[in-house]
């Protein structure tokens, strides 16, 4: 590989994220128990976060609005002000939750810096993006920050535009398949997949992956095996 650039994902590949937004959820559930069984919650939930993507986007913000909504609506539009004003406290403790950098990760970012240009590729809202980045005392890694409305093929081609690189000298790294392999293989990029014990819905696949650009590690670190340093 010819690379020049490699992109991380942020959530759950550099720090820990969709634990503390299904300990939310669990909550959310909780203060909805008497309407709906948890599971009944649940998917509620997600169909309205799904349609509101488009309104919304990713990220905390979105997440507490829907929550909001799902409310309204499991409960015909019954709830009280005091719900909603618990449901707008769950959402501030999400922001406020601390950041815990995954295995590995620093070691691979101090080993990679100064070899490649390091970028950070992510979706979600660009305040709570660049908030979690600097409290992660990782920002200084990084050449540039790019926090995108989504991770689809042009959003990529538009990054690599950005970069003034070919495809083919990107490299990006990251848990979602669906988010951070799949659009980058399109493209003739290269990619790499850290799974995450854990996987919001929306960002499965059910299909196997096989590309001669397509790698998959239990541990980041893994990907240094497959790079180039020259110090």
């Amino acid at each position: 590989m010819n690379l020049k650039v490699i992109a991380f994902d942020a959530d759950d590949t550099l720090f820990v994220n969709e634990t503390y937004f299904l300990e939310t959820e669990q909550k959310f559930c909780g203060l909805m128990e008497d309407y709906l069984s948890h599971q009944g919650i649940s998917q509620e939930l997600f169909k309205i976060e799904i349609d509101n993507l488009e309104i919304y986007g990713y990220g905390i913000k979105a997440y507490i609005l829907s929550m909001i909504e799902a409310a309204m609506r499991i409960s015909n539009n019954t709830i009280s002000v005091e719900v909603i004003q618990k449901i707008i406290e769950y959402g501030k403790e999400l922001l406020d939750k601390p950041i815990i950098l995954l295995d590995g990760v620093e070691e691979t970012l101090k080993a990679l810096h100064g070899n490649y240009k390091l970028v950070v590729a992510t979706k979600g809202d660009l305040l709570d993006q660049r908030r979690k980045l600097h409290n992660s005392g990782l920002g200084h890694y990084f050449h540039h920050i790019e926090v995108m409305a989504d991770k689809q093929e042009k959003d990529y081609s538009d990054l690599i535009k950005r970069l003034d690189i070919q495809a083919e000298e990107f490299f990006m790294i990251g848990n979602s398949l669906k988010s951070d392999v799949l659009p980058v293989l399109a493209i003739g990029g290269h990619a790499v997949h850290i799974p995450f014990h854990t996987t919001w819905a929306h960002e499965r696949i059910d299909h196997k992956i096989e590309h001669d650009n397509f790698y998959s590690f239990a541990n980041i670190t893994e990907v240094l095996s497959l790079v180039k340093l020259n110090k």
